[in-house]
């Protein structure tokens, strides 16, 4: 059980061992990722039948889980070989350079010491033990010391195992990672303010995440908290699309909404369209396709009841009207769909809060002008979707300004459910979408966040840091 007293050690451990894994070349790392992505494709089976039984999600889903996991460790290991993320730039020194010369110049981004990581409830795999936080860090030469959701901890400790066998076989110091299960508030409180813990990762709820980023920043040295938290998504369904398709993307909508029972950062929402009779097939195709769907499977017991607390909170606003109510008990829940005016939507600033599950709602606006000022009020986001056609181009076009300081990333004609691990995608948005606007927690850079620049004048090639070639 984790203890103040498990980060102490697991901190200095990995302070330790920084000492070594933070001077390692990039190909040792690289071999080192690569063995661990191994070591979890060896335990496939134990991991897919011990994370089904911890969280209710079926095989497929864990499996495919999996491969993306051991996928983001090998790409981060194929990220790191080819050395662009170092940023290395060199001004050679201009000794005859007048009124003053300048010195040799030579600038490369190096890790930042120990990484705390929080593991996420919803993905027991690919944001947890040896998830992207961790992969990153890992690649970028950081230890990390893992605090991992006490939703899947027999799924936790076997990945951990595996890491640990890779350690052995690669001959690193143990002390790059270490896993704690469990503990009071204390123990997390401990491993933020850890004096020897340079940043954190974190996907969770807002309220968690906050509390954590406050902890950070109440650091007598302050750190880096990178943490992914609340996003409701928006869909902005174009008048022109929606008259000649609208019963269509109000389907695709419903199997977006409705995926992994709704449990995912990404999972869409709020839909606004326009209010014309064009609108009442997308809620309408919305509706039963919504209707089809069985109770499905929540994650834990606190993440059932935070649905149907949010299932409450929708259905008591003004103005608010129910298309589909379902009932939900224990750890089961059905989709529910509402719709308001944009007028009730811009009145009530808790209608355009997530609620984590299969629950949407559909904000009718009176014109494109109330789009774009509903657009402006949104809070920040880890996407928006323009569902649009030819004919949308020009509105769609003035809400780009308004979109892109909002989201991290832009959709078109798609569904943001479903995160490709690749060099482009940016996960991660304005406050309360995530803490640091200018970062991602998935895609290649996000091995940003556990590096720093660090200038080198005038300094002798023996002193040079180890990056594995003849930079």
């Amino acid at each position: 059980m984790g203890s103040p007293a498990l980060v102490d050690r697991a901190s200095k451990a990995a302070e330790a061992a920084f000492a070594s894994y933070g001077q390692s070349s990039r190909a040792e790392r690289a071999a080192f990722l690569d063995a661990v992505a191994d070591e979890i494709e060896a335990r496939a089976e134990a991991i897919t039948a011990i994370g089904s039984a911890e969280t209710g999600l079926p095989a497929a889903r864990l499996q495919g889980e999996r491969g993306r996991t051991t996928g983001q460790l090998r790409l981060f290991a194929r990220h790191i070989e080819a050395g662009d993320y170092l940023d290395r730039r060199h001004d050679p020194a201009l000794l005859d350079r007048e009124p003053l010369p300048r010195p040799g110049l030579k600038l490369v981004q190096r890790p930042i010491g120990p990484v705390a990581v929080f593991g996420a409830s919803n993905f027991p795999l690919a944001f947890s033990v040896a998830g992207g936080d961790t992969a990153s860090a890992l690649a970028a030469g950081c230890p990390v010391v893992v605090k991992d959701h006490s939703a899947h901890p027999g799924t936790g400790e076997i990945v951990a195992e595996a890491i640990a066998a890779a350690i052995a076989k690669q001959g690193i110091d143990p002390g790059v990672f270490s896993l704690i299960q469990g503990g009071k508030r204390d123990t997390g409180t401990a491993l933020v303010q850890h004096p020897l813990i340079r940043a954190v990762g974190f996907t969770g709820s807002l309220g968690g995440g906050r509390a954590l980023f406050d902890l950070c920043a109440a650091r007598p040295e302050l750190i880096p908290f990178f943490g992914e938290l609340g996003s409701v998504n928006p869909m902005f369904v174009m008048p022109v699309a929606l008259a000649a398709r609208g019963a269509e993307i109000g389907r695709g909508w419903a199997g977006s909404l409705t995926m992994g029972a709704g449990q995912f950062c990404t999972n869409p929402g709020i839909s606004l369209v326009i209010d014309e009779r064009k609108a009442d097939g997308f809620v309408q195709a919305a509706t039963e396709a919504l209707s089809e769907v069985g109770a499905q499977t929540m994650l834990t017991d606190g993440i059932a009841e935070a649905y149907r607390a949010g299932r409450e909170r929708i259905a008591g606003g003004a103005g608010v009207r129910e298309m589909l109510a379902s009932k939900c008990d224990r750890r089961n829940a059905k989709p529910c769909l509402y719709e308001v005016s944009g007028d009730d939507w811009l009145a009530n600033h808790a209608l355009g809060e997530e609620v984590f599950g299969p629950l949407g709602l559909v904000v009718r606006l009176r014109d494109f002008e109330q789009m774009l000022q509903v657009a402006g009020a949104l809070e920040g986001q880890l996407t928006c979707t323009l569902h649009m056609d030819e004919g949308d181009t020009e509105q769609a076009r003035a809400l780009m300004p308004v979109l892109e300081r909002k989201a991290g990333r832009l959709l078109a004609n798609a569904f943001p459910t479903g995160v490709e691990v690749c060099d482009a995608m940016v996960h991660g948005g304005p406050y309360p979408a995530s803490t640091n606007f200018g970062a991602t927690s998935v895609g290649t850079m996000a091995i940003r966040r556990w590096l720093r620049p660090v200038c080198y004048q005038s300094m002798p090639e023996e002193l040079w840091p180890n990056l594995g070639d003849a930079a």
